[in-house]
């Protein structure tokens, strides 16, 4: 049993999701959102080395001391899984602890729309799954490659840093590659899975020009392409990515992504007022016709109108799922306030 062992159990048995050990600070976890000390004792620069050394091994660690960043993920048993991302600061050494779910939940059981099944149904295009950090978004994908993986035979390759859901085949083949260490780069790893015989491609972060341009090939070549941003709804993501482009390159950029783009699932957690926990809700586009001219003559800001009008489609705005759970009583009005988007519209239920 490794040392940081004894405080990830104390985090497992708080309900907790995230460990923060940081040099001169008492360890902390995050339970529903809120982050506290789990005892009062700070952690020295000794005490840090001997608990992010024994899990990272000599390679790894070598390799944060020289950059002062790692990323990888922990097993501690087989319900226990962990994302670990270490770095140094100010007062010297630090690193963050995800705990990841070993068992992958379905989408009903995540309270997710179903229709968001509708994109493990396609064979071709790019689908963004997107969000602030800790929405979910890694889970939302884990839960929709499950899916694919109980319904149809492909062949899909995840590039993520780290491997945060283990996939076992079902009736897909999923092959599963982590970057750096076996592939450097998320670009590389989608070049290479063009020769793979792939039919889906999960990127864990389309984070540069060269991964969002292979992507938008791959995409447009006929392979359906998962990937994820760091932005909140549908609109932001888009342009996001024509933005990442030098300017004499974003006419050819729209042009492809109006082709390619299939949908957008945007994410957010929501604090809840009924009961612990937090509840996820989404915007959701379906990259139709109207969409795709819109993303063509780069007036995004148009899109909103064409999610309002796809109701009937199952596409949804962001605001009104926030809207949903206000009335519904899953939320508070200062939670939905701070989440909106059109903040505006949530004015009047700050006074309650």
């Amino acid at each position: 049993m490794a040392k940081i062992d004894s405080f990830f159990k104390t985090l497992i048995e708080s309900g907790g999701s995230d460990l923060h050990i940081s040099e001169g600070q008492p360890p902390k976890i995050r339970v529903h959102g809120d982050v506290g000390p789990i005892r009062d004792a700070i952690l020295t620069r000794e005490e840090m080395e001997g608990l992010l050394k024994e899990i990272s091994g000599d390679k790894r660690w070598q390799r944060y001391m020289e950059t002062g960043d790692l990323d990888f993920a922990y097993e501690m048993d087989e319900n226990s899984r962990f994302r670990c991302n270490y770095m140094k600061h100010t007062n010297g050494l630090g690193a963050v602890f995800r705990l990841i779910p070993t068992r992958i939940s379905s989408l009903e059981e995540l309270g997710l729309p179903s229709v968001i099944k509708q994109f493990g149904h396609l064979r071709s295009g790019l689908v963004v799954v997107t969000g602030p950090t800790g929405s979910g978004k890694s889970t939302t994908l884990a839960a929709l490659i499950d899916y694919i993986n109980t319904s149809f035979s492909r062949h899909i390759v995840t590039i993520e840093e780290p491997i945060e859901f283990v996939h076992s085949n079902k009736m897909c083949i999923i092959t599963q590659r982590e970057v750096p260490d076996q592939t450097p780069t998320f670009a590389r790893g989608l070049k290479a899975a063009l020769r793979e015989d792939a039919d889906i491609v999960l990127l864990g972060e389309m984070r540069d020009l060269e991964t969002i341009s292979l992507a938008l090939t791959a995409a447009e070549t006929g392979q359906l392409v998962f990937g994820t941003l760091h932005t909140n709804n549908a609109r932001k993501t888009i342009d996001r990515l024509i933005d990442v482009f030098p300017s004499d390159q974003q006419q050819q950029v729209r042009t492809m992504l109006a082709a390619s783009l299939r949908g957008v699932v945007a994410q957010l957690l929501l604090k809840r007022s009924d009961k612990p926990g937090r509840l996820a809700v989404n915007e959701i586009l379906f990259a139709n016709q109207a969409a795709a001219s819109i993303i063509r003559e780069g007036q995004t800001q148009k899109l909103q109108d064409v999610i309002i009008g796809g109701r009937g489609e199952g596409m949804q705005f962001m605001d009104d799922s926030i809207m949903e759970n206000l009335k519904a009583g899953r939320v508070s009005g200062t939670e939905a306030y701070m989440k909106a988007i059109e903040k505006d519209r949530f004015i009047p239920y700050l006074k309650q």
